[in-house]
């Protein structure tokens, strides 16, 4: 499981550079700049500091933060759309992680950040999901009990190459079930984020599916969840 201290080193650059030769890993100069820029666009008016998580986020977002509360964003949707050849994958048998993709809505948790603490927690968030600019950084409206707040969440970069686009649901399946990389299983990243959403009160029906495919799949495999 990812650390907050091992992503304050920088072990999952180094990681990805080491098991995935072919990918293109930001450089600190680069995570600086991408967080400038995103910082730059904030909706004026828009109080605190927010993040709003969707995956492992959710479970464990090794970041400090002063709130959390349930919020739903309209326009984007999770899916499995990003392949992955190391941490939850291997060049060999690459893994999927969720994204999110245009349309439908998600509901997850918006995360508050000190203005004071931003610079350390935002690169610690920053060398977590783009350590191969396979998201992009955008300001979303999460609709939470005390109203619409603006937060940062990413979302797939089409036009990266590790973009899986729109797969069938038993390639989606398999690959759940059977690849694992050093952080872990892609059926434990999928069963942790059913199991915390639903937890909170915030089923996803499609993910919940998916978990029940993958397990009967593992199953199959002689690898029961």
């Amino acid at each position: 499981m990812l650390t907050r201290e091992n992503l304050k080193n920088g072990f999952l650059q180094d990681y990805v550079r080491h098991h995935d030769p072919t990918a293109r890993v930001l450089d600190e100069h680069e995570l600086a700049a991408s967080i400038e820029a995103t910082l730059a666009s904030r909706p004026s008016g828009a109080g605190g500091l927010r993040v709003f998580g969707y995956g492992s986020l959710i479970w464990n977002p090794a970041f400090h933060f002063n709130d959390r509360v349930v919020g739903r964003i309209w326009g984007w949707h999770r899916r499995f759309c990003l392949w992955v050849r190391a941490g939850r994958g291997t060049p060999e048998n690459p893994g999927l992680m969720l994204a999110l993709e245009a349309g439908g809505s998600t509901r997850g948790l918006v995360y508050g950040i000190d203005d004071a603490a931003a610079e350390e927690e935002l690169l610690i968030i920053w060398r977590r999901e783009m350590v191969t600019a396979a998201y992009r950084p955008i300001w979303v409206t999460a609709h939470t009990d005390a109203g619409p707040v603006p937060a940062i969440t990413f979302v797939i970069n089409r036009r990266h190459d590790r973009y899986a686009g729109l797969l069938p649901e038993d390639r989606v399946v398999e690959t759940c079930a059977s690849a694992c990389g050093a952080l872990g299983g892609c059926a434990e990243y999928l069963f942790n984020t059913v199991e915390h959403l639903e937890e909170m009160g915030l089923p996803d029906r499609h993910l919940a599916q998916l978990r029940d495919q993958v397990a009967a799949r593992m199953r199959q495999l002689g690898c029961a969840p």
